[in-house]
């Protein structure tokens, strides 16, 4: 039976509607780990290390397809909440061919801009060369990848999860047929690894506009729209912390980086990589379940359900909760065999490797409730507290973290860092929290 927005949710029917979601960015995630993992057993320490070198500006770029999917989704939710399908059908039409306006122009300026911003991270001789060859093949489909992001939460808003999971699920399993073929099989290296990661891009970021162009039984449908600036504003700003989230990702990476070349070169690039391939698979959960829940809660705040609110904001607490816990566990105990998998050739490496994710994974207890509280107020269509949260949690505290760790604690304050960072944006979280409870009665 079709999950509609307007439904009254129990634990179960949530955990229903937002599973597709979850495995979306599940599956979105295994792009760079899988192409990380071939890279690295197949093409050598160097490539992999360029791999995650150049991975956070490409991140960067991509950014504005989060926004324009989490806050076009949230306002488009809500518009459907108010009974204006008309206008929630124009509002999405034109954010998707704004998508593709600012992918293009992104590809130009990162073709532009690439081997320059490689060679100021640090890249130099092989390493240099293997970043500019992955992040040109990458960048020319730039718009591709946007698409992705964009849609991921545009078919959750149409009650369409399944949907979004189809594709999602094909183009994850595209991603790994391909990377096995071409840097398994044929031997192409970091090239074939990004060849398989574009193609599997393209069957995530371009099939759905076929569904959508097209007449269908979902709450949207894509047609010609002319920009709007009222509503692009509205979007960016309330999309703005997903932006300032994916932003402040790839400079914190960069950050993480730099620390890891001055106390441990190559080799703390490397790990964490491994680190960062797992990080994405268990950080895909609790941003799936944001993406899945958001316009449930958008559409129940636009028909003013302040019952169903409350119910959707206790419930999902307790569920973030015991995804934290079971991630906690599942990352202690897997921490040695998956240093095994992605670098075990290396034991001075391997070694790094699993120390640092014993430490790391600390995080994940407490991560899962700060990215919620963001994307809460996001489908609340309060892009200001939204904003801030993502910004204190993403870029204010692991900065200072990150630069103030490693004097006091050398290698281990670099991987203390996000744990000193998520508890001090947990405080944050709770804060709004109770600040913004009589405002929109969820509490």
């Amino acid at each position: 039976m079709r999950i509609r927005l307007s439904d009254h949710f129990s634990y179960a029917k949530l955990l229903r509607f937002v599973f597709p979601s979850i495995i979306m960015m599940v599956f979105t995630s295994i792009y760079s780990v899988v192409d990380g993992l071939f890279v690295s057993n197949f093409a050598g320490k160097t490539a992999f290390a360029a791999v995650n070198l150049i991975m956070p500006v490409l991140m960067g770029l991509g950014a504005i397809g989060f926004l324009i999917g989490t806050g076009g989704s949230a306002l488009v939710s809500k518009t459907l909440g108010e009974k204006r399908r008309e206008d929630a059908n124009r509002y999405f039409s034109m954010l998707i061919l704004v998508t593709v306006a600012a992918g293009l122009t992104f590809t130009i300026l990162g073709l532009i801009f690439l081997r320059p911003v490689a060679a100021a991270l640090g890249a130099e001789g092989q390493m240099l060369r293997d970043c500019v060859l992955y992040g040109r093949i990458l960048l020319t489909f730039q718009t591709a990848f946007m698409l992705q992001c964009a849609f991921q939460s545009f078919l959750a808003a149409a009650e369409k999860p399944k949907l979004g999971l189809f594709f999602t699920v094909a183009a994850g399993l595209t991603n790994i047929v391909l990377d096995a073929l071409f840097v398994g099989v044929f031997r192409w290296g970091i090239a074939g690894a990004a060849a398989a990661t574009v193609i599997s891009q393209l069957v995530g970021g371009v099939l759905p506009i076929f569904y959508f162009a097209r007449p269908n039984d979902s709450l949207l449908r894509l047609h010609w729209a002319k920009p709007e600036l009222a509503i692009l504003l509205k979007v960016s700003a309330n999309g703005s912390s997903e932006l300032m989230t994916n932003l402040s990702a790839s400079v914190v990476n960069i950050l993480y980086n730099f620390q890891l070349m001055h106390f441990a070169g190559e080799n703390g690039v490397a790990a964490y990589g491994v680190i960062m391939y797992v990080n994405f698979i268990f950080s895909a959960v609790y941003f799936g379940y944001a993406i899945g829940a958001a316009p449930v809660i958008s559409y129940h705040y636009g028909a003013a359900g302040w019952q169903e609110l409350k119910n959707l904001f206790r419930k999902s607490i307790c569920i973030t909760a015991l995804f934290g816990a079971v991630m906690l566990i599942s990352s202690e105990l897997l921490a040695i065999p998956l240093s095994e998998l992605f670098v075990g050739y290396d034991r001075e490496l391997c070694t790094i490797t699993r120390h640092g994710f014993q430490i790391y994974a600390l995080s994940f207890l407490i991560s899962g409730f700060n990215v919620f509280s963001s994307a809460f107020f996001t489908a609340l269509n309060n892009g200001a507290v939204s904003a801030l949260i993502s910004f204190l949690r993403t870029l204010v505290f692991q900065t200072a973290a990150i630069l103030i760790l490693p004097v006091l604690l050398e290698m281990d304050g670099i991987w203390f860092a996000i744990v000193a960072a998520e508890l001090l944006a947990l405080g944050v979280s709770c804060f709004f929290f109770l600040k913004m409870k009589a405002r929109y009665h969820y509490l």
